[in-house]
C-alpha cells in the first residue's frame, strides 16, 4: 500500500493509461481529495471528488500519483462530496 504522506498538494493524478484524472487538493484520511477544478461537468461540477488509497498504484519521483485503474475507469470509483 502506498504511503499517503508521500503525496503532495497540486500533484497530478493519472490513470494507469496515462490519462489525467485530477489534481491533488490534499490527503484526507485514507484518500486523496481532488481540486474542484477537476470536478467535471453537469451534476459533477462544484463537488470535490476523492480517490481511495486502494486505487493508488504508486507515486513517481516527480510526485505524479499513478492509479491502478485507467482514467476512464477511475471516475467510476471516485467518491463525491458536496461543497
Amino acid at each position: 500500500m502506498v504511503d499517503l504522506s508521500t503525496i503532495k498538494e497540486h500533484a497530478e493524478v493519472i490513470g494507469a493509461d496515462g490519462v489525467h484524472v485530477g489534481t491533488v487538493d490534499h490527503v484526507d484520511g485514507d484518500r486523496i481529495k481532488l481540486t474542484k477544478a477537476d470536478s467535471g461537468e453537469g451534476s459533477h461540477k462544484g463537488h470535490h471528488h476523492y480517490i481511495a488509497q486502494g486505487l493508488i498504484a504508486g507515486v513517481d519521483g516527480d510526485g505524479t500519483v499513478r492509479l491502478s485503474a485507467t482514467g476512464a475507469n477511475a471516475v467510476f470509483f471516485e467518491e463525491e462530496k458536496d461543497g
